[in-house]
């Protein structure tokens, strides 16, 4: 994709698809049915694997990038910084839950349900914001050395889940998420 604001937006379309169908195992969670744990550790485990090391990655650079030229966003900025890192925290939280509630440990309900919460709510917050502040400001402020710098922050991998081929582990995930477009 040749505009990076697109491919920006596509990506965290992406994420809310997988935070939708998180959502939805989560209301099973809530209305004491059994949800689909080992779909819910695919998602999280997606989750901080793909956005944790290319997604935010990239965009701390162009979050650095577009302070040195709108200094006035600094505040905003910075609260998406420490947003990427409370995400990063709580994802790693569920995805141990999670983990043990797929080994067969006994985890409480209760926790599962708060973490997936926590998770949901910063990851949802996380994108709205940046949505509408701070991509519609990179794309006016930002040239072509900035996207440059910004797809040089890390080593391109492609996508396990969304892209052209998907890695063995997320295939289950991938027809979920192909059914449920289709419903």
């Amino acid at each position: 994709m040749s505009d990076p604001t697109a491919a920006w937006l596509a990506e965290h379309r992406n994420f809310a698809r997988l935070l939708d169908l998180l959502d939805r195992e989560v209301e099973r969670l809530h209305a004491e049915e059994r949800p689909d744990y080992e779909l819910m550790l695919d998602i999280v485990t997606y989750l901080r694997h793909f956005p944790d090391r290319q997604h935010h990655p990239r965009e701390d650079v162009a979050f650095g990038r577009l302070v040195a030229r709108e200094p006035a966003v600094a505040p905003v900025v910075n609260r998406l910084l420490q947003e990427h890192r409370v995400i990063a925290a709580a994802g790693a939280r569920l995805q141990e839950m999670l983990e043990a509630v797929a080994g067969d440990e006994v985890v409480s309900r209760a926790e599962v349900e708060s973490a997936c919460a926590t998770f949901l709510v910063y990851y949802r917050h996380h994108i709205a914001g940046e949505n509408a502040h701070v991509i519609p400001l990179a794309a006016a402020r930002l040239g072509p050395e900035d996207w440059a710098a910004v797809g040089a922050a890390v080593a391109a991998a492609p996508d396990p889940l969304f892209g052209a081929e998907v890695d063995a582990r997320y295939r289950e995930l991938r027809a979920r998420i192909e059914l449920e477009a289709r419903v």
